[in-house]
């Protein structure tokens, strides 16, 4: 699978530029963190409508996942556009 993707960037490289295959894939990470941090909300409003009396440690596990998240989306914007 990792071999397909290089070989496909490769031959998008020689099409449409570096600069612009490098905005392609930070746009993808910004897109990839706001799906992984709508799910997290959603699952953690989901939890504690379910069990209201865990609010505090869903809250507390939900926040630490969604900098997790935005940190590897960071991160991966970062690379993306080196």
């Amino acid at each position: 699978m990792v071999g397909m993707i290089g070989i496909i960037a490769q031959a998008a490289a020689g099409v449409v530029g570096l600069q612009k295959l490098g905005a392609i894939g930070a746009g993808l990470a910004v897109i990839g963190a706001g799906i992984g941090i709508g799910q997290i909300g959603g699952k953690a409003v989901e939890g504690i409508a379910r069990q209201p009396e865990a609010a505090s440690k869903i809250q507390t596990n939900m926040i630490i996942a969604a900098a997790l998240v935005e940190g590897v989306a960071l991160f991966a914007v970062v690379v993306a556009l080196m």
